[in-house]
């Protein structure tokens, strides 16, 4: 079917899930005019699932549904020619992800995820990244929690510090930035299935991360994810080196764009108010790292929080989330440059990661045609640039200069 043709705006795959529904909520209320449907392998549920959302959006179109199952090709590509974007919330990835993937890339559709597992973006980039750029297709990972703030944190910071030293100074620069988060809140059933399952792999991941992102040569350019066991002393508690897909994909950003400077470097921590629960968590997840390394072990672990489960709204309206970014620059003429930025949020695991997916979603079908010319498996960062990040700010996520 011709890109022009298409019966949809946007197929959502995985709507019976909990984030999966958040997503659609969103989509309904915030843009009822688009062509969209709801997409699965069960056609009773996705019924369910639209009559609970014309209930809560009752001057809404009702959503057409797609049956599509995650292993049957044909009934991907089917889906997939039917669209402009696809939006994923069917995890773990690792075990449902892959196929859809090739489907949009072959069908000439864009693609989000919420996912953060680690192996299968590098296992998607690896497979898949060529055939994406040839097709013009864009790949998106990690459109949630799971890397947005983050990596829109860090392009919001150089942006402002471009105004402020210029993008040509910076270009030349040296620029360090260290990232802090901060948050009260729940991961849901998809999120704590998708880590349980990635975690065998974890330190394959660890150690392949250490040779590609480390440090990294690209154009003259020097390129380091900063890693080091380290606990800092902060003023409202202790900062711990957070080991997650993250940083990886804000060093992915920076190799894309010239102005993040000649030489950038990256650290990521998570702040804890006292130390003893620091030690806590860290002998907790521990833990369930040691019991995930078996198959028994991980459908145990998965049985204590099924996917598509999760919190009341008003447990919801409790949890937030900030982002701290310092960032410290030396120019060509070695003077030091210092700025600090703020992204902040409201529930991280549910609400604002259905609002980040969504709009990422919104971004690639709205703004098409003024997005950076960056194709393949990319990232949000690389993908949308400054018109996402124009869109979470004007959706009520907070990116400040402090």
């Amino acid at each position: 079917m011709s890109l022009k043709n298409r019966p949809y705006d946007i197929v959502l795959i995985g709507a019976t899930g909990f984030t999966g529904q958040l997503t659609a909520d969103y989509l309904l209320k915030q843009q009822p005019s688009i062509k969209f449907a709801l997409a699965g392998r069960n056609a009773e549920k996705l019924a369910q699932i639209r009559e609970l959302l014309l209930a809560d959006n009752p001057t809404a179109p009702s959503p057409d549904i797609i049956i599509a199952d995650s292993h049957d090709m044909a009934s991907l590509r089917k889906m997939c020619a039917q669209t402009h974007v696809v939006i994923s919330t069917v995890g773990p990835y690792a075990l449902h992800g892959e196929d859809l993937v090739a489907a949009c890339i072959t069908q000439k559709c864009d693609y989000v995820d919420l996912t953060g597992e680690p192996q299968f973006v590098a296992d998607m980039q690896r497979k898949y990244g060529a055939d994406a750029t040839k097709q013009d297709v864009k790949i998106v990972n990690c459109c949630g929690f799971d890397s947005i703030p983050h990596d829109l944190g860090v392009f919001f910071t150089i942006e402002a510090l471009s105004k402020k030293l210029g993008t040509e100074v910076l270009r030349q620069s040296a620029v360090s930035i260290e990232g802090f988060v901060r948050g009260h809140g729940d991961i849901s059933g998809g999120t704590w299935n998708s880590a349980i399952n990635a975690m065998p792999n974890w330190q394959d991941f660890i150690r392949e991360r250490r040779q590609h992102y480390q440090h990294q040569t690209i154009h003259g350019r020097d390129i380091r994810l900063v890693e080091k066991p380290r606990l800092l002393k902060l003023k409202d508690g202790w900062a711990a080196p957070l080991p997650t897909i993250d940083p990886a994909i804000v060093v992915q950003s920076a190799k894309c764009y010239s102005h993040y400077g000649q030489s950038f470097r990256y650290a990521h921590f998570v702040v804890v108010p006292q130390l003893h629960r620091l030690a806590m968590t860290g002998a907790a997840i521990a833990g369930i790292f040691a019991v995930a390394q078996f198959n028994k072990g991980r459908s145990w672990l998965g049985k204590q929080r099924p996917s598509g489960a999760g919190p009341a709204p008003e447990e919801r309206a409790q949890h937030w989330f900030n982002v701290e970014f310092v960032a410290e620059v030396k120019t060509p003429t070695q003077e030091t440059v210092t700025l600090r930025t703020l992204v902040s949020g409201g529930d991280p695991g549910y609400d604002e990661t259905a609002k980040m997916l969504a709009e990422s979603a919104l971004c690639l079908l709205q703004d098409k045609a003024e997005l950076p010319a960056h194709y393949g498996v990319v990232t949000p960062a690389e993908a949308m640039g400054g018109y996402l990040l124009k869109r979470l700010q004007a959706a009520g996520i907070v990116f400040e200069v402090k």
